[in-house]
C-alpha cells in the first residue's frame, strides 16, 4: 500500500491501497512508528508464510547447528584441493628372500653393516599399543626414546602413565631413553601449539639418547607401527631416500575395522644434525607402500577412549557432551561408526560418499604384528569379533 497527500488540508488514499494499513494512511512517514509498520507487514502474511517462519526456518537453523560440521566436510571438495600425490615406491618382501636381493628389487644397494635406528614417540596413554609397537620393532632398534608430559595437548592435567607402567617394559630398559616434560597449562590455546612444544622437547631428548648423523630416526605416533621387516630393510639398504614416508594400513578401534591403506604420516629419516626436526607432517614426496599398521583409538577400556577424546589435538570434534557417554561409545565401537559423528575426511565427492556409514567388518587376522597373534588372549580386544570393552565408569 502507498498513500499520497495532495495538499496540507486534505489527504487521499490511492485506489491501489487496501485496508490493511488504513490507520497509518495520511501520516507522515517519519511519524509512523517502526512497530506499526511491522504490524502492518505481519497482518499481510498468509498461513503458509507463518508456517515457514515459525517451523521451517527454526528447523533449518537447528539442523545446521547439529550437522554443520558434516555439511562443511561434505562440501570440502569445493573449497580445498587434494594434496600432491606421493611418488609411491613398490614394497617387496618375502621372508625367504635375502636382504641383498630385497635391496636390489627396490633399486638400492646393500651395506656392509646396518645403520643404527632410533624410535622416538610422544606418549599419552596407549599402553597396549606401545607394547605391540616395541615388541614388533625390538630386534632392530638401537634406542627407544619416549617423552611423556603431565599435560594433555588440550592443557588438561594427566598422570605419567608410562612411568606408572614402566615395569611392563623392562625388556627395553637397557635401550630406553625416557624423559618427562611439564605442561604449560594454557587454557584456550590451540592444542597444536602444545603438541609442537612437546615435539621440540623430543628433539632434545634424541640428542641425549646419542643420535648421530646418518642414523635412522622413526617419526610416528605410538599407534603408527612400522613393520619389523620394513625397518630391517631400510637399515641394511644403501642409497635409500634421506626422508621416506611409510604407507600404513589404517584401522579403527581394532584390527577388525580396516578403513583403508592411506595412512602416510609415519616417516623414517637419515638424521642430520641441525637440520632434522621431529614433526608429524609431510616431509617429502616419497612413500614406501605397505609398510605397517596404524591402529587409531585401539584401546582396551572405555575410559581410555574418553580420555583421548578429551585430550588430543582435535578435541573440538567433541561438540556435544553425549559423545562421551560410555554406552554410546561402546555401541559406536561395535558398529564401526565414527566417534565424533563426522563424515570421511576426503577430497572428492566420490570418496566421501564411498566411505559414508559404518566401516565394514573384516574377519582377517593375516599379516598382523606377530606378538599380537602370539599373545591373542591378552590382546583379543584388538582381534576380529571382540568389540566389547570393559567400562570403568559402571
Amino acid at each position: 500500500m502507498w498513500c499520497i497527500k495532495p495538499d496540507a488540508a486534505t489527504h487521499h488514499c490511492s485506489k491501489k491501497s487496501d485496508d490493511l494499513c488504513n490507520h497509518v494512511c495520511g501520516q507522515e512517514s517519519s511519524e509512523a512508528t517502526g512497530m506499526t509498520r511491522i504490524r502492518c507487514i505481519m497482518r499481510g502474511l498468509d498461513v503458509k508464510t507463518w508456517i515457514f517462519l515459525f517451523a521451517v526456518v527454526p528447523m533449518c537453523i537447528f539442523g545446521i547447528y547439529l550437522h554443520g560440521q558434516k555439511i562443511t566436510y561434505f562440501l570440502r571438495p569445493l573449497w580445498e584441493r587434494p594434496p600432491k600425490p606421493f611418488d609411491v615406491i613398490p614394497h617387496y618382501y618375502n621372508e625367504n628372500i635375502t636382504l641383498e636381493n630385497l635391496c636390489k628389487l627396490h633399486g638400492w644397494g646393500i651395506r656392509e653393516y646396518p645403520r643404527r635406528v632410533y624410535d622416538a614417540v610422544l606418549f599419552s596413554n596407549e599402553v597396549e599399543i606401545l607394547d605391540l609397537r616395541w615388541r614388533e620393532l625390538y630386534p632392530y632398534i638401537t634406542q627407544f626414546v619416549l617423552l611423556e608430559s603431565n599435560s594433555t595437548f588440550t592443557a588438561r592435567p594427566k598422570p605419567l602413565v608410562f612411568k606408572a607402567n614402566r615395569e611392563q617394559f623392562e625388556f627395553v630398559e637397557n635401550r630406553l631413553t625416557y624423559g618427562t616434560i611439564g605442561g604449560r597449562f594454557k587454557k584456550g590455546e590451540n592444542p597444536f601449539v602444545e603438541e609442537a612444544f612437546q615435539r621440540v622437547a623430543l628433539d632434545q631428548l634424541l640428542k641425549i639418547a646419542g643420535i648421530t648423523d646418518d642414523d635412522l630416526l622413526i617419526m610416528s605416533d605410538v599407534d603408527e607401527i612400522p613393520s619389523a621387516h620394513t625397518i630391517n630393510l631400510l637399515r641394511w639398504c644403501d642409497d635409500t631416500p634421506s626422508v621416506l614416508h611409510l604407507e600404513l594400513k589404517n584401522y579403527l578401534y581394532s584390527f577388525e575395522f580396516h578403513v583403508d591403506d592411506s595412512s602416510w604420516r609415519a616417516s623414517v629419516h637419515k638424521y642430520q644434525s641441525g637440520k632434522t626436526r621431529y614433526a608429524h607432517y609431510r616431509h617429502s614426496d616419497m612413500l614406501l607402500a605397505d609398510s605397517g599398521w596404524h591402529c587409531s583409538f585401539c584401546f582396551r577400556r572405555i575410559s581410555d577412549f574418553i580420555f583421548k577424546m578429551k585430550a588430543y589435538s582435535h578435541y573440538d570434534r567433541v561438540r556435544f557432551s553425549h559423545y562421551l557417554n560410555p554406552k554410546r561409545i561402546q555401541n559406536v565401537i561395535c558398529k564401526g561408526d565414527d566417534l565424533f559423528d563426522m563424515l570421511p575426511e576426503e577430497y572428492t565427492f566420490k570418496e566421501i560418499i564411498g566411505k559414508m556409514g559404518p566401516i565394514p567388518h573384516s574377519y582377517s587376522a593375516v599379516h598382523l604384528p606377530s606378538y599380537l597373534l602370539e599373545n591373542a588372549e591378552k590382546y583379543k580386544f584388538l582381534l576380529p569379533g571382540n568389540c566389547l570393552r570393559p567400562d570403568d565408569h559402571l
